[in-house]
């Protein structure tokens, strides 16, 4: 909180809404460094391509703060459908999940609350607290499996730094996870037939699910967009840190992200880059 206090102190808000394009299409590459799950003290490399997508309609938006599907806006309150994922894990590659079957994808889906505490849509400095519920599915895209629901409440700064002409964009999130039984169990229960000497069997409770704090930077060149964000995660505390398959209490992800804009609407909105 002395972070965010600091920042909005140094930051003054300033409009900077102006008409862009209805759409954006444009395509570039991904890559990444993340722990097989949170927790796990292995960790894999990923470069993959990136579709760069971004819709501004009054009811979908795809942008830098996330897909989601507009229910009610007013000055200081949105109502949305927001979504996230998670990539497979391969047991065969994890020493700890070692005979364990894979973990699928997992896509996220749900209503979420979005409180403007300061700012605004055109400001150049907003905070947010944001309250998304989602519900959690694994697939490999053949069959799809509930795997409980995820809470996660957090506060959302958003900021244009004083530096490279005011034409970065900085967002910074922190805030507590909280699951259900079911989905703690999906990625820490150990089943009696998997439990060996090494990995006893290990059934994980519902509820606090650690926190996480992540800061993110993006700018726009002309038609090339370039991105990069960096997250920590705290287990300490959480509801299943005592699983045989929970290897450390804390762990980082990073990417970096480029596209190219190669097309674009000629329909214009008021909307903030």
């Amino acid at each position: 909180m002395r972070l965010l206090a600091l920042a909005l102190a140094l930051l003054a808000a300033s409009a900077r809404a102006e008409p862009l394009p209805l759409w954006e299409l444009g395509a570039g590459a991904a890559a990444l460094s993340l722990p097989d799950y949170r927790g796990s003290d292995e960790r894999r490399g990923y470069l993959f391509p990136l579709p760069y997508l971004v819709v501004r309609d009054r009811r979908l938006r795809l942008d830098r703060e996330g897909a989601r599907a507009v229910l009610f806006e007013s000055t200081r309150l949105e109502l949305n459908i927001s979504a996230n994922a998670a990539p497979p894990v391969n047991s065969d590659e994890n020493q700890a999940r070692q005979g364990m079957p894979h973990l699928d994808p997992t896509f996220e889906a749900g209503p979420q609350a979005q409180l403007t505490l300061l700012g605004s849509q055109a400001s150049d400095t907003r905070l947010d607290l944001r309250l998304p519920a989602r519900a959690v599915i694994a697939t490999d895209l053949s069959y799809a499996d509930a795997v409980g629901f995820v809470f996660y409440p957090h506060l959302n700064l958003r900021l244009r730094p004083a530096i490279g002409g005011g034409q970065w964009n900085l967002g910074l999130q922190a805030g507590p996870l909280f699951a259900t039984r079911k989905f703690h169990q999906y990625f820490y229960g150990v089943d009696a037939r998997f439990a060996t000497p090494q990995r006893p069997a290990y059934s994980a409770p519902g509820g606090y699910s650690g926190a996480m704090a992540l800061a993110s930077l993006s700018r726009r060149l002309q038609k090339v967009w370039v991105g990069g964000f960096v997250r920590y995660d705290a287990l300490s505390g959480a509801a299943f840190d005592d699983s045989p398959l929970v290897k450390r209490k804390s762990s980082v992800m990073a990417g970096v992200a480029f596209a190219y804009v190669f097309a674009e609407s000629a329909e214009k909105v008021e909307a903030r880059d």
